[in-house]
């Protein structure tokens, strides 16, 4: 049983319920050119809608600082939502409080779907004000929070107004949660994790936590150079972060005390300069010249990741192994993710990813249909890995 209310709990009765979605979605002279926060939030508006309920979407867009800023209106973003609801019209409302709101709402119909103009054009939202929330929750009967990647952020419509209403968790935030749930808090063992990116610096807490509950703590990256210079290893004019060297010697050390195994690279590839199709070559770390840089991990890595993913059963996957935005630098991420990709659908591993640039690594390695789930949250998803409570997602515990 899931110890977060969802959809299911909802009060027989109930006839209008807010929705708080992410319809934060990049845009282009108003036109949107990714539209999978919002593909990702349909069945929870359509299901609402379809037993009737009417739906109230609000959501945030860009950082107006409290300001109405035009470039900033969701209006755009009600065509968009209508397209990915089959075709259901959106009626918007100009505001998200006050008159404007008031009188869209008042004269919804069963069923309908109304989207609410950007909450952060009032600097209420994130103040966490409550007679903002106060405001917001007198336009419904029901909270549904539907946007996990804005549930670090004790905001009005994240997390007041989810103690002002009957609060439940929409099917999009049901997934994420059951899905991190099953990779860190109940997981299957062996449980690997992958951890990579440019800076120690900005994944400390991350790496402790993760030290803590994994078998596996595979780190790739700019940020294995740190662990690479901590140990003693030459790495040239590899980015690393030298003054980290000593927290990354730490992070060895909790490591070993939990039967944690860290994993770091074998060898690398390497190259004099860092621009797409470099001349690059595999080098063992004991040879790297002063000149040069890692740009990616070497084939001998690629294959001891291979042999430990696949005496797992669980991975959580954060960051890339090298410099995928180039090629040739992409083919360690690429490698280890086709061979989850693989595992996953072979049956044999549970492959939960997200953060920062993975969602991009992994479409890069033609993988992002074939983990077991991926994250579109950033700051939420860290958090999460830090073992952190996220004030958007307590507030739906049973």
């Amino acid at each position: 049983m899931s110890p977060y209310r969802t959809i299911d709990d909802l009060e027989s009765g109930t006839s209008r319920v807010l929705v708080r979605a992410d319809l934060n979605v990049p845009m282009k002279d108003g036109i949107i050119t990714d539209s999978t926060r919002i593909d990702r939030t349909v069945p929870t508006l359509l299901e609402l809608a379809e037993k009737g309920i009417g739906v109230i979407v609000l959501s945030h867009f860009g950082r107006p600082k409290g300001q109405r800023v035009e470039e900033m209106s969701l209006k755009p973003v009600a065509q968009g939502l209508s397209k990915a609801l089959e075709g259901r019209n959106v009626t918007f409302a100009d505001d998200c409080i006050g008159p404007d709101a008031k009188e869209v709402v008042s004269q919804m119909k069963p069923g309908e779907i109304v989207l609410l103009e950007n909450l952060r054009f009032h600097a209420e939202e994130e103040k966490n004000d409550p007679g903002f929330a106060a405001e917001l929750a007198a336009l419904g009967d029901a909270y549904v929070s539907d946007a996990f990647s804005c549930a670090h952020r004790a905001h009005a419509s994240t997390e007041a107004l989810a103690r002002l209403l009957p609060a439940a968790a929409g099917r999009l935030m049901q997934t994420e949660l059951e899905a991190l749930s099953n990779a860190l808090e109940n997981p299957t063992p062996p449980v690997a994790a992958l951890v990579g990116g440019a800076k120690i610096s900005s994944k400390m807490e991350v790496l402790g936590n993760l030290s803590r509950k994994v078998d596996f703590l595979i780190i790739g990256g700019a940020m294995a150079n740190t662990f690479l210079h901590a140990q003693g290893i030459n790495v040239g004019k590899s980015l690393c972060e030298h003054d980290m060297a000593d927290a990354a010697r730490d992070i060895l050390a909790a490591a070993a005390k939990t039967s944690c195994q860290v994993v770091l690279p074998t060898d690398a590839v390497i190259a004099r300069e860092f621009k797409e199709g470099a001349t690059s070559e595999a080098c063992a770390l004991d040879a790297i010249p002063e000149d040069a840089m890692i740009l990616d991990i070497g084939p001998k890595s690629i294959a001891a990741l291979k042999d430990i993913l696949g005496g797992c059963k669980t991975l959580v996957w954060n960051g890339p192994m090298g410099a995928f935005e180039i090629s040739p630098f992409d083919v360690g991420t690429n490698a280890v993710a086709q061979e989850a990709a693989r595992l996953t659908k072979a049956g044999t591993l549970l492959s939960v990813a997200g953060g920062g640039d993975t969602v991009a690594a992994l479409a890069n390695a033609g993988t992002e249909n074939d983990f077991s789930y991926i994250s579109t949250a950033g700051g939420a998803f860290l958090e999460w890995l830090e073992g952190k409570t996220l004030p958007g997602v307590a507030v739906l515990r049973k």
